[in-house]
């Protein structure tokens, strides 16, 4: 099929995945029109064979960890090879969410640009960072994407990661900016279409649990605390001293995620054993099925 929507994603945030899959066909009048693939670290061993090793991110030298909750992010870079660089793709996070028709982005007038998406918030904005987390591709502009052999120039030193998720390494009259509705960053509004819950630290689904992300060691406007960060680090460990994941300001995104996991479990989409093994890992919150108990189901 011409048009497909990829949803990178390692085995952390698998349930997540599966949820946006289904929101994904939910909410388009249109899914006869498209696919959705799962683009999982599991299936992609040049990621495994780097693990341990040092690579640059942000100018800071940090060790790749294939458990780590974003592990999957260089893998945005792949859908125009699986697509044999050709049609048009989306590619999003696993912690993304379709309130409207995907259709109206993957068959809109690109105007001659390659990728199309939004900047990042807060200080990444003003530096022109791209959120590379939502894309729409025109595949056969995008030939010099090589995800494996660029993944590993960043251990090399040649390659810098932050500079190449937030797109800085691409031609930057390549790019055409996408509205915020489609990459709504923790932000469930009458014109939002894609619901990102970007910030980790309040995912719906983590509540309670302990933090597993790798947070930022490098802040522009206050680099002492980069410093701080590192510090911890060595002192504590990867994850140590970062606490426990909180509950979502917005009660009506929990119940968005939820409303949408609870129709994964009527359609047999996911099964029950999953969600509890997901639990077990500390992949999802422990009080799941609780939630789901008090969760309104959605409107149709």
């Amino acid at each position: 099929m011409e048009h497909c929507v990829f949803i990178h994603t390692n085995e952390r945030q698998m349930l997540g995945a599966l949820v946006a899959k289904h929101a994904l066909k939910r909410n388009s009048p249109n899914a006869d029109k498209f696919d959705v693939r799962l683009i999982h670290t599991d299936d992609h061993p040049f990621l495994r064979s780097y693990e341990g090793k040092t690579f640059l991110r942000d100018g800071v030298k940090r060790v790749w960890r294939n458990d780590d909750l974003q592990s999957f992010t260089p893998l945005r870079f792949m859908p125009p090879e699986l697509m044999g660089y050709r049609g048009r793709a989306v590619v999003i996070d696993p912690d993304i969410f379709a309130v409207g028709d995907i259709w109206e982005l993957l068959s809109r007038d690109m105007q001659g640009k390659a990728i199309l998406c939004r900047y990042r918030s807060g200080v990444k904005r003003l530096f022109r960072f791209w959120a590379s987390s939502v894309m729409l591709l025109d595949c056969a502009k995008l030939t010099h994407w090589r995800c494996a052999e660029q993944f590993g120039e960043m251990f090399e030193f040649k390659r810098d990661y932050m500079q190449w998720i937030s797109l800085k390494l691409e031609p930057q009259d390549n790019i055409g900016i996408l509205e915020d509705r489609w990459n709504d960053f923790d932000h469930l509004g009458p014109e939002t279409r894609l619901l990102h819950n970007t910030r980790r630290l309040t995912q719906p689904w983590k509540t309670g649990l302990p933090v597993d992300f790798t947070p930022a060691e490098r802040h522009r406007l206050f680099p002492p605390l980069g410093w701080i960060m590192r510090a911890r680090r060595h002192l504590f460990g990867q994850h140590g001293m970062l606490g426990r994941y909180r509950r979502h300001p917005d009660q009506n995104q929990e119940q968005l995620f939820f409303g949408l996991l609870r129709e994964c479990l009527d359609q047999g989409l996911v099964s029950e054993d999953l969600v509890r093994d997901e639990m077990r890992q500390n992949f999802v919150r422990h009080d799941a099925f609780e939630v789901l108990e008090r969760t309104p189901p959605l409107a149709a």
